[in-house]
């Protein structure tokens, strides 16, 4: 399985700064088989990259969009806005977009739904705090926020999909799962989807520890977060996930 390394920029870049990052990751990734790289990045940005990354490599897509296809909802965007600027991946459920703005499981699931149906693949967060994973509820809270999805477009959808495990307690606290945690998630998740979707793992992914996260054998990849903003961070991640496929097909 061609391993997946997709950037999540967050609320971060410039236009100068988004160029000079492109620029160099492209150089970059000169070489690098058996995984795909990916980069999500603000609404407002989606113009340049395109026309930047056209031809390239380098997949792009949206950090979030609405269940909606149109209609009075202000301050949204809809699936066949992003498929104008060519997004082949949407974020959904994003743990910030569930902590920070209410999304419940429901919404996520009508956005994984309607990225679907626009034929933009849904890359599926999914998580749990702190407070519930000391509680022992890590398995309890991701059949949950899977079930909601496997309700709302059966399991065959996920065939068109991505799911990411991120540990909220680990996003920007410089905490990682160590790759055993990450490991007994990710199979969890796997018992319960579609047997070929790929599983990225988020949260504080770094240079140093990618490899080893990357070994396991239900990680597909990764979501990155703050390294997707430094170019030789970036690189080394994926350089870690093309090493790994290689082995692997050894």
């Amino acid at each position: 399985m061609t391993r997946l390394v997709a950037g999540n920029w967050k609320m971060n870049g410039s236009r100068a700064a988004n160029r000079a990052l492109l620029d160099e990751v492209r150089a970059g990734l000169a070489g690098l088989g058996g995984m795909e790289c990916a980069v999500c990045v603000p609404f407002p940005y989606l113009g340049e990259v395109a026309e930047q990354l056209r031809g390239s490599p380098i997949a792009w897509g949206a950090q979030n969009m609405s269940q909606h296809a149109k209609g009075a909802y202000t301050g949204e965007v809809s699936a066949a806005m992003l498929l104008e600027f060519g997004c082949r991946y949407v974020i959904v459920g994003h743990s910030e977009r569930r902590q920070l703005y209410g999304e419940t499981d429901q919404q996520v699931a009508a956005k994984f739904a309607a990225a679907l149906d626009a034929r933009i693949t849904p890359i599926l967060c999914v998580g749990e705090t702190l407070a519930e994973r000391e509680a022992g509820q890590t398995e309890k809270v991701l059949a949950r926020q899977l079930d909601e999805v496997l309700t709302t477009t059966g399991i065959e959808a996920f065939s068109g999909a991505v799911v990411a495990y991120e540990p909220i307690w680990a996003i920007g606290t410089g905490k990682t799962a160590t790759p055993e945690q990450a490991h007994e998630a990710h199979a969890f998740i796997r018992r319960r989807i579609f047997k070929g979707t790929p599983i990225l793992y988020g949260g504080s992914v770094k240079a140093d520890n990618a490899a080893a996260i990357f070994a396991k054998p239900d990680v597909d990849g990764g979501l990155i977060g703050g390294a997707s903003l430094v170019a030789k961070d970036f690189l080394a991640i994926c350089g870690a996930a093309s090493r790994q496929a290689a082995e692997r097909v050894a």
